[in-house]
């Protein structure tokens, strides 16, 4: 059958002209369920590149049928430099090229005929071109099929299994804590400490810097004991911080994509209507009311999560409310979204409704290069067996 795919259908490169409203159509027919909680339905900026166009390097494929030019699959992929820990002889960052694969879609009427694993292929083949070592992707356990795909076909191996943590954005706001002082932190500032903390740490992006950089950051905040004096110190390079501490930064993923929570019982459905009812009826009550996440929404994605010292999960918890806060003041953003390592200390510290999350986001990679100028000092000499250095994951917003 993979045979008569490969005689049937051309792989080439997305062409926005003549190709958005076709992938658009394919998108809204594919539409990606993760175990009966969140699915990706739309795009809201109305381009279906838009996903990767914030990343230093982007394709977009398509698979083609050659005699009706059917568009009857697509593909995405981006290319970026992150950390996978720090050097043998020496702290500095351990830096590798890779790529990531994600928005693999293939019609109903033209599954089973090798038509992913053909994309995934020639992904890779552009992935190689472009000097990536390492390709990986990311999907909900409960995702049999990608999973089989990806590691039974395409020879990938499940690499690492983060948790997605969703709170949904209520309509009252929630308390900060008592004893709070939250600031927001220049764009400098936020890459000279994101620096000092995450560089030892996995998937760090070298380019932070363009990150924090982004219209779709909301800014960095930090949490710290509102007594406690802290500032840069006069004449060197990196901020002092605090002994006690939370940091994070806020990603409008809204005006990317939107998600849609499918799958539920009638009964849940109403329980969820009837919060909302009398959360209005009876506001002072502050009842913690589901939005309409039966209906498209935006989220904020929080990333870059740390916290240090005595109180630092309370500090965490300060600023998740803060990101809460702002989410509720945005129209459409119907909740706030955070994805941490398993043991990640910062987990504790995440509000979350275990009923809208997932358990384990299963990452799966690939070698599909062997560098030339292997760094002596490097860490590693294939990430892929090796074991996590720490417990800790920087999770990219552009990867969500």
């Amino acid at each position: 059958m993979q045979n008569t795919a490969k005689m049937i259908v051309l792989v080439r490169e997305y062409d926005e002209t003549s190709d958005k409203r076709a992938v658009e159509e394919l998108e809204r027919q594919c539409e990606v369920g993760s175990g009966g909680k969140m699915s990706l339905t739309t795009d809201h900026m109305g381009d279906p590149v838009c996903r990767v166009r914030h990343t230093p390097l982007y394709t977009m494929l398509v698979a083609e049928l050659r005699d009706t030019k059917e568009i009857v699959g697509v593909i995405r992929g981006s290319l970026k430099t992150v950390t996978r820990g720090k050097k043998l002889l020496n702290d500095c960052p351990d830096y590798v090229k890779v790529a990531y694969i994600l928005g693999l879609r293939v019609s109903h009427a033209h599954r089973r005929l090798g038509i992913g694993m053909k994309l995934v292929e020639e992904l890779e083949e552009w992935c190689k071109q472009n000097g990536a070592e390492y390709a990986y992707m990311a999907t909900d356990y409960s995702n049999t099929a990608s999973i089989n795909l990806f590691t039974l076909k395409c020879a990938y191996d499940k690499f690492r299994t983060p948790t997605v943590l969703v709170h949904p954005v209520h309509a009252h706001y929630k308390s900060l804590g008592s004893g709070v002082k939250i600031l927001k932190l220049n764009t400098k500032l936020a890459e000279s400490i994101y620096g000092g903390i995450f560089t030892n740490y996995e998937f760090f992006p070298k380019d932070i810097g363009v990150l924090l950089s982004n219209k779709l950051n909301l800014g960095t905040f930090m949490a710290v004991p509102y007594l406690s004096e802290w500032g840069q110190l006069e004449g060197q390079g990196h901020p002092y911080l605090p002994p006690s501490f939370a940091i994070l930064s806020i990603w409008n993923t809204k005006e990317v994509f939107k998600l849609q929570v499918k799958g539920v019982s009638p009964l849940i459905y109403a329980c969820c209507a009837g919060s909302r009812v009398i959360d209005t009826w009876l506001p002072i009550l502050k009842i913690p009311s589901v939005p309409n996440v039966f209906k498209p929404f935006g989220v904020y994605f929080l990333y870059g999560l740390y916290m240090n010292g005595k109180g630092g999960a309370e500090l965490l918890k300060s600023l998740c409310a803060f990101a809460h806060n702002m989410g509720r003041d945005d129209t459409g953003c119907g909740a706030v979204v955070a994805e941490v390592g398993q043991c990640d200390p910062a987990r504790v510290g995440v509000p979350h409704w275990k009923s809208f999350s997932w358990a384990e986001d299963i990452w799966c990679m690939k070698k599909l290069i062997t560098s030339e100028n292997q760094d002596e000092g490097s860490s590693v000499t294939d990430w892929i067996k090796s074991r996590p250095s720490t417990s800790i994951i920087f999770v990219d917003p552009r990867d969500f």
